[in-house]
């Protein structure tokens, strides 16, 4: 046996370690805390297979849950990758935990990707549940998977950066309450649920630059109208997703 096989090896692991094992932590912490995961489960449920039993806000032509289904598709990514993101990650921000993050090898812009990468495991297993109940309440849809996957992907960083700005600006209680009245007001502001033409002609034009609103019309176009690949959404996805993840990163406050 050779001398020093049982030496350690002081230093940190390879990044990609370090972030698969933040990444499969962070997903361990989302689907333990049950507040978050009425949110980003139950909420989105409830609303899929209520607002398609019975069509209440007039969706016009087809059937309901082939409206809803896309607009409730977005809702679930904004409530994970925003609102539920925002608020945990404020709550860590005051109770030192990020603090103790940042001392540690990891790098801080890594953390934040296996934050995302947490959202994104959470979001698969949403889509997947969200889509059995839908296809149970007779849903149709058309359209291509890539661009599903592109608004898909687009959306989560857009909504993940602004909720690790909220979280990394605000105190964690600002943060709470924000993130919450946020969720509310583009539940019905953002064609989730009502469609945008419902609302007075000079309100379409500025929720339509939502991202929630790009989100929920860009889905809505390719998986109930056959849309190959929905541009005008996913540009403004993309705009979205480079402010809040440049703002995040400027001005995120880490204690």
């Amino acid at each position: 046996m050779s001398a020093g096989t049982y030496t350690p090896r002081p230093g940190a692991a390879p990044l990609s370690r370090m972030i698969a094992a933040q990444a499969a932590l962070e997903t361990r912490m989302l689907l333990r805390n049950g507040e978050q995961l009425l949110l980003t489960v139950v909420i989105p449920t409830l609303l899929l297979v209520l607002f398609s039993a019975v069509d209440i806000v007039g969706t016009g032509s087809g059937e309901p849950v082939d409206f809803l289904t896309p607009g409730i598709l977005a809702l679930a990514v904004m409530s994970t990758a925003f609102t539920g993101q925002a608020i945990a990650t404020g709550f860590e921000r005051r109770y030192g935990v990020l603090k103790r993050l940042g001392a540690s090898p990891l790098p801080r812009w890594a953390l934040m990707a296996a934050k995302t990468l947490a959202v994104l495991v959470t979001e698969v297993l949403q889509v997947v549940l969200l889509t059995v109940i839908a296809f149970a309440l007779g849903w149709s849809p058309e359209g291509g998977p890539l661009a599903v996957l592109l608004l898909l992907v687009l959306g989560t960083v857009a909504f993940s950066g602004l909720g690790l700005l909220m979280a990394g600006t605000l105190k964690a209680e600002a943060t709470l309450a924000a993130a919450n009245l946020v969720f509310l007001l583009l539940l019905v502001g953002g064609g989730v649920v009502v469609p945008l033409d419902r609302f007075p002609d000079a309100a379409q034009s500025v929720l339509g630059l939502l991202p929630i609103s790009a989100l929920s019309e860009g889905l809505r176009d390719v998986l109930q109208h056959g849309a190959t690949m929905p541009w005008g959404s996913l540009g403004i996805l993309t705009v979205w997703a480079v402010l809040g993840l440049g703002a995040a990163a400027r001005f995120f406050r880490w204690e």
